[in-house]
């Protein structure tokens, strides 16, 4: 049995679900949001973000070390093109942790970076999600003990 490969399958796919959860409630102009009053980037640089982190880690980690980042989702603002870069890669972050064996040091550190990535990108969100704002999903108030109001 892999304990921590199977564990990080399962952070993985709950932190997945998170972005899911969220980004089937926006729209183009939500997405093109900004933070008011302060610098920030667009929403949905957030979720280019992830994308190029999930395919850049994942290369990463099968080459054994940096390839460089790149981000397969196209500078636009379609919630569609979102929704599938998102699903696309959650199933490649998916199928590569699957294989990973319990004693692949470098793969695990890999993916422990790209769980981390991930995760600072919810906490980033959050601040959109009350400074927007934006529509606040179930997952997120129950996974973060979010206020609603």
């Amino acid at each position: 049995m892999s304990v921590l490969p199977d564990l990080l399958r399962r952070r993985h796919a709950a932190a997945d679900g998170l972005y899911r959860d969220l980004v089937v409630l926006l729209d183009e102009q939500q997405l093109r949001a900004r933070l008011p009053g302060v610098r920030s980037s667009p929403v949905r640089t957030h979720f280019w973000c992830v994308v190029g982190a999930r395919e850049s880690y994942v290369r990463a980690a099968r080459a054994g070390g940096w390839q460089g980042f790149a981000s397969s989702l196209a500078d636009d603002h379609d919630p569609a093109a979102v929704r599938a870069a998102l699903e696309r890669t959650g199933t490649l972050v998916a199928e590569w942790l699957g294989g990973l064996a319990d004693d692949d040091e470098s793969g695990i550190e890999w993916a422990l970076h790209l769980l981390e990535h991930e995760t600072q990108h919810h906490g980033q969100l959050i601040r959109y999600l009350y400074g927007v704002p934006l529509p606040i999903p179930r997952s997120w108030v129950e996974q973060y003990a979010l206020d609603e109001a």
